[in-house]
């Protein structure tokens, strides 16, 4: 049996058991459909350069609302593949907006799950375009069985981990940062 079929035959049994599948941990953390994104994020070690930049543009707030929000959460390893200082340089709190600017493009109102965004895109030619809550433009491309965001500025991120269920939403974790032009 492949790796899908199994997948596929895990889910079926876990709905007709009437049980939903966990949360994948993150991070080294488990993740809770019960908590909100800003209450699990912190709790992932892969993601302490996100949760910084969150608190820094004082984002908090808005990301422990109802929503629901869908957010690309670039890891600890994407920051760090960003040009020497820069990470630094948007936590100054001179920089705040540009910081905002930069973590909204991660964010796109409603709950869409990872199987929407590869149905979609595959429905649509295998691209499908969403509009992020700082106006930007991300499109969601299919390539064999794993699913990429491309931002406005021309990035690519890969998404490694899907479908981390939120009170609030969902997480998708990405390998790079996404940025508006």
């Amino acid at each position: 049996m492949t790796k899908t079929l199994a997948l596929t035959a895990l889910f079926a049994a876990s709905l007709a058991a009437g049980t939903a599948l966990a949360n994948p941990d993150v991070g080294g953390a488990p993740m809770y459909e019960t908590k909100n994104i800003v209450e699990n994020a912190v709790n992932s070690k892969d993601h302490t350069t996100l949760v910084a930049a969150v608190k820094a543009a004082g984002l908090v707030d808005t990301l422990q609302t109802p929503g629901p929000f869908t957010v690309f959460a670039p890891t600890n390893a994407a920051f760090a593949k960003l040009p020497d200082g820069t990470v630094n340089t948007l936590l100054k709190p001179e920089n705040k907006d540009q910081l905002t600017k930069v973590l909204t493009a991660h964010v796109v109102s409603g709950n869409i799950s990872g199987s929407d965004l590869m149905a979609w895109a595959k429905s649509k030619g295998g691209r499908y375009n969403m509009q992020t809550v700082s106006g930007d433009a991300l499109t969601a491309v299919v390539k064999g069985s794993s699913l990429y965001i491309f931002d406005e500025a021309g990035g690519t991120a890969k998404v490694t981990i899907l479908d981390v269920n939120q009170s609030n939403g969902v997480i998708h974790v990405v390998n790079d940062v996404l940025l508006p032009k």
